[in-house]
């Protein structure tokens, strides 16, 4: 499984309610996520609208495009547009800024063969 972590940027104005539409997203879209391949996705956001998300996928491509298949990201999609921006016309799914991996503990642990948790 390969770890993603994204950037994207929220009106200020607009955080609150983000956080709120968060706090409950719809059945069906968490089901959707689940089935495209979308594993251990977490949001995070700093108080000035900064959003970081992380992720897990065997390929994050291909989750992307299954999600783009599906109905219920069509409208979960344009719902969430408003909130961000700098996005230029892409969806928020599309116009995140991906960040490149450069540590991970358990992984230099292994590699040490010291193994993660001794």
């Amino acid at each position: 499984m390969n770890r993603y972590c994204f950037l994207l940027r929220v009106r200020p104005d607009r955080l609150d309610e983000y956080r709120e539409r968060h706090a409950q997203v719809w059945p069906e879209m968490l089901r959707a996520l689940d089935a495209t391949g979308w594993h251990n996705y977490s949001i995070f956001a700093a108080d000035d609208g900064l959003i970081v998300g992380y992720v897990e996928a065997d390929d994050l491509a291909a989750a992307q495009a299954a999600m783009a298949r599906t109905e219920v990201n069509a409208r979960w999609q344009a719902e969430m547009a408003p909130y961000f921006t700098g996005l230029h016309g892409q969806p928020p799914d599309e116009g995140f800024q991906l960040l490149r991996q450069i540590f991970n503990l358990d992984d230099q642990l292994r590699a040490s063969g010291e193994g993660p948790g001794r």
